[in-house]
Parts: structure tokens; sequence; C-alpha cells
């Protein structure tokens, strides 16, 4: 158990608004940043960086003269360059004397002013690679043939002779290695037979079923995380049937068609009882396209950490980029789906469900939270490149226009569309809060 899962353990509702801020203050911080530092690259000059609105409860002022500060509502930030009339950067003061114009951002050349809007949201996605990279670093790539390194606790019934060190090199007769997936022809023991070579000599040992039904991760806002499961639960009867694979729940699961399940779950020695009913879930597809299944929110897994060996920077880059295009492409298919009735609008969370979120990824882990600051830095950075006044999107049709135009927009338009874009973001978080309060609990 790391940090933040003993913190988890002190007051739930605590702990997912100190997660929600902390994650909101990371990736704000990061892309308002990537305003003012490209901002500052080009020439412009940041008056202010602000995490938060409000009240400001702590500032300094840098040898540049720009003020950093905290302010008191921590649900956003701001970088009020030179000129700007607000913290959207709508409009200007006109107080910008003749030999500052160059600094401030009306005053910028068009490349200039077009780069320092463009870097938030692409800091975003840098952040998110870094996240995803820096994870794939971390966990390593399984060796091959794949070797026991240390087991997970299961109830007694999954007795294990394995060793750390052992290589695995077959289950039941069946070949067992990176390439050569066996568990769909693995018999329901509760323990099975592996060929391993320790210390280099052959032997035949026993040890649990290869992917018992214990919960290595819990998907935030699915009837697991609102009944209570936690991870590390391992699932040792549905419907008083016993089970010793992860296959006969999710086949429970399907089966169940919406019914509510009796869960026999053993946690740390102790059996308890949870009943849930399976949710009906849009899945993506790599493929592109969503796949609806009834589904109870639980991720598992082999019973035993893997030894692994560590990654390069270029291929966990590479990975990295693919699982961001991936994020990003699935959102668009999603959000267009969901306009056009394909899935369910309650795919769109608001504040209150990307709280839960938060609250839910850090309660398993410090890995788990960090690869959620990815998720939502990616989603945070496309958010921000959709055409709406007000966005940085909007910001850059604007830009459009004027490179195509040879003249900016007039103030009066920019007005007109800057209101308009504010009402139709205020519209778009009544919904999102309206699905996580009482459309879609």
């Amino acid at each position: 158990m790391d940090f933040a899962q003993i913190l988890s353990s002190f007051g739930g509702g605590a702990f997912t608004i100190i997660a929600f801020v902390v994650a909101l203050s990371v990736i704000v911080a990061i892309h308002e940043y990537g305003h003012y530092i490209v901002g500052r690259w080009c020439g412009i000059y940041a008056e202010v960086f602000s995490i938060g609105f409000g009240p400001v409860l702590y500032k300094r002022t840098d040898r540049r003269g720009t003020v950093w500060q905290v302010a008191a509502l921590p649900f956003g930030g701001y970088v009020r360059f030179l000129g700007d009339a607000n913290a959207a950067g709508v409009g200007e003061t006109g107080e910008v004397s003749e030999a500052d114009v160059r600094r401030s951002m009306a005053g910028a050349p068009l490349w200039a002013r077009s780069l320092t809007v463009l870097a938030g949201p692409v800091f975003n996605f840098i952040l998110a690679i870094a996240i995803f990279a820096g994870i794939a670093m971390t966990d390593g790539r399984s060796t091959d043939p794949l070797t026991y390194e240390s087991g997970r606790d299961l109830p007694a019934q999954f007795t294990s002779e394995l060793r750390a060190g052992d290589q695995i090199l077959r289950v039941e007769g069946l070949p067992f290695g990176t390439d050569d997936p066996v568990i769909q022809e693995l018999p329901y023991r509760a323990t099975l037979s592996y060929d391993i070579l320790r210390a280099g000599e052959p032997m035949t040992v026993t040890g649990p079923y290869l992917m018992p039904p214990a919960v290595t991760g819990i998907n935030p806002r699915s009837a697991a995380d609102d009944a209570g499961l936690r991870k590390n639960d391992v699932i040792t009867a549905i419907d008083g049937k016993p089970v010793v694979a992860f296959a006969q729940l999710v086949a429970a699961v399907q089966a169940a068609d919406g019914a509510p399940l009796a869960l026999d779950v053993w946690r740390a020695g102790e059996v308890d009882q949870f009943t849930l009913a399976p949710r009906r879930v849009d899945i993506p597809l790599r493929e592109g396209g969503f796949e609806t299944r009834w589904l109870i929110g639980v991720t598992g897994a082999v019973f035993f950490d893997e030894a692994t060996t560590r990654l390069g920077v270029w291929e966990s880059l590479t990975g990295a980029t693919r699982q961001l295009t991936f994020i990003l492409t699935s959102s668009l298919s999603g959000l267009w789906n969901v306009i056009t009735g394909q899935i369910s609008s309650c795919n769109l969370s608001g504040p209150v469900g990307i709280a839960q979120t938060s609250g839910t990824m850090a309660a398993q882990g410090a890995t788990s939270f960090v690869w959620f600051l990815g998720m939502l830095s990616a989603a945070v950075g496309l958010l921000n490149l959709f055409p709406v006044p007000v966005l940085d999107g909007g910001h850059l049709v604007f830009h459009a226009y004027e490179a195509v135009a040879g003249r900016k927009p007039s103030d009066r338009a920019i007005n007109v569309l800057m209101m308009t874009g504010l009402v139709l973001i205020g519209a778009m978080m009544v919904f999102a809060l309206l699905n996580d309060l009482v459309l879609c609990p």
C-alpha cells in the first residue's frame, strides 16, 4: 500500500476533493505554462500567471516583473499578457505605451500570437506523452520466457510452489510465453501444474489458476466502484457458485444481462458479500467505433508480477504517442457518436464525475493516479482546441480569419462571438453536471 492508498482511508469525500484539486491544478499549471513560456520566447510579456481565481492567497514577482500567484478558487488558471483586458485574453485595455506595443498580446505578430495560444494544448499533449512514456519505462517489458517475480495475495485454495526467478515454460502442458496465450484452453481449477526452469533445472510445480478472479483495478464510477469493491479483492463465488477464473466472472456478468449479482469477496483473509448489477458500457475500439457490453468495472491479470526488462526511451515515447493518438481519436469518435445518438450521453462527465474519478484513481495508488493525469491532460488539451470562442481553438479561428482577410475581426464581432461561446460552454457544463447528478448517477 502506497501513500495515496493510505490517505484514501481517511475521509473519502475529503480525499476525493483533494485528488481533484491536485489533478486540476497540475494540468492547468502545465497548460498555462505553455502559454507563458512560448509567449515569452515570442517576445510577449506576461503580467500575471495565476493558478486559481478569486482572492490571492500567495504571490511573488520575478525578475522580469511577472506576478506568480495562487488564488483561493482552484478551478482553473490563466496568464494575463500585457494589454489584455481580462484573464480570458478578450479585449484590450488600451493602456500600452507605443514602445511596449510589440510586447503586448494584441501588438505581437500574428505568428507569435498563434504559437502562444497553441502552446497551451500542445503542452497538455506533451505532459500526457511524458506520463505514458514514464510509466511504460517504469513497468518495462516482460521477459521471454516469462519469469515469476512475486505472487499476489490470494485465498488459501490457490496454493503455489513457485519461487522468484522461476521461468515458466508450460501451464498444464500448454506452451506459455509472451506470444503463446493459453488462458482460454486451461481447465477451471484452483491449482494448475507449471513446467518451469529453476536455476536452470527443469521441474513441475503447482500454482494458482493463471488468471484468478482477482481485482487488479477498479473503473471509476462503475458498478464495482459504487458497491465498494477494492483493488486486490478476490471474487470467490457468484450467486453462491464458486469461481476460480476471471473468465468465469466475465461470463457470469454477460449472462446476467443487467440483473443483480451476489458476490462473495475475499479481502485480506476475510470474506464479505457484495451485491451489484452490471451496467451497459460503451467501449471504444482500436479499429474505431464502439462496442456496448455489460460490465461491472473491474480488471484482472495473471496471478503474479513478472520480471521485466527496461524499455528504451524511443520505444516508450512511440508507444506513448500511439496511446495519446488513441485517446484523442476515440474521444472525438465518442463525442460524434453521442451527438448522433449512437451511444449514450452518459459517456460525458462533468466536474462531479471527474472529481469522483480522481478520487477512485488516487485510491488505487500513485501509478493509477498519474496515469489518470495523463488521460485528463490529453482531454483538456483536446477540449481547448475546439473552435469555440473563449477557448484556445476559438482564438486560433480568429487568427485564421486575420491571416486570410488581412485584418482582425471587429471588436463587436469578437464580443458577440465570445458571449455566444460563453453561453455554449455554460450550457455544456450544465448538461454535464446534470449527467453527474441526475441523468446518469
